[in-house]
């Protein structure tokens, strides 16, 4: 099982905060002969729409050197982790989690906007020391 970025628990507070209910952590999914794990899985039982709302998040911190390096290595897990959900847990919706402070600064950059939309990437952005959801980008 991999490491658990050092940003996991802040997001797992944030989003029972929001009061989802962490289902998974990770979320194990396998397709074909390929073992995953996704940060988190999380429902929320959904009133007004008499249903559940089931989402998978992605957790990255862009701690390292390189945040472009970064950056492909997480949309390279969004990509792959998003089409095996597509396949085998199809209600689940996947999202990145980023801190606020590389959203606001490496993912307002031309190139970045331009990745996130080409491939309708979902993301989250939380305040790691409030330990809070500031964003849901849709």
């Amino acid at each position: 099982m991999p490491a658990k970025d050092v940003y996991h628990d802040t997001v797992k507070k944030a989003l029972i905060k929001e009061g989802w209910t962490i289902t998974d952590d990770p979320l194990f999914i396998q397709f074909g002969e390929v073992d995953m794990y996704i940060d988190i899985g999380a429902e929320r039982i959904i009133a007004a729409e008499k249903g559940e709302r089931k989402i998978a998040i992605e957790i990255k911190s862009f701690l390292e050197a390189s945040p472009i390096s970064a950056f492909h290595t997480a949309m390279g897990q969004y990509i792959d982790y998003r089409h095996a959900l597509e396949q085998i847990q199809s209600e689940r919706i996947l999202y990145l989690a980023v801190p606020q402070e590389v959203y606001e600064t490496f993912f307002t950059r031309q190139f970045i906007q331009s990745v996130i939309n080409r491939f309708a990437v979902k993301v989250i952005v939380y305040a790691p020391q409030q330990e809070v959801i500031v964003q849901w980008q849709t």
